[in-house]
């Protein structure tokens, strides 16, 4: 995991919370602003989307439009999107997510079975 991945979101947060008039904890931060910081990782997700579009040029009229680095930048930022929405929903961003990293490892190896996606299985398969 990155190293500056978290004093950095945390600076972002921090920064958006004083542009808002939200207290430094971010406890009284209206819902509104929460959820903004939220559907901003959806809007992150469908620019990487539209992305692999222009690099596969699935549009015919616009042909190729991008490549497989735009495709990662965009990729970056949702990721860096989601570290900031971590924020507004727990004072552990940095373990909740670890976690989760560390649940999602350990069912690449968990015996195929009930309750088990087969894709997390099967050797060679990235999905998780």
């Amino acid at each position: 995991m990155s190293a500056v991945l978290w004093p950095v979101t945390a600076r972002i947060v921090a920064a958006l919370n004083r542009a808002n008039g939200i207290d430094a904890s971010g406890a009284d931060a209206p819902g509104h602003e929460v959820a903004q910081r939220l559907l901003k990782v959806t809007e992150e997700a469908g620019e990487a989307a539209a992305a692999y579009s222009g690099m596969t040029g699935q549009n015919p009229r616009k042909g190729t439009t991008h490549s497989r680095a735009d495709v990662a930048d965009e990729l970056c930022d949702v990721i860096i999107a989601a570290a900031v929405a971590l924020h507004s929903f727990t004072t552990a961003p940095i373990a909740v997510l670890e976690a989760k990293l560390h649940a999602a490892a350990r069912r690449l190896h968990a015996p195929a079975g009930r309750g088990h996606h087969p894709a997390l299985t099967s050797p060679g398969r990235e999905s998780l």
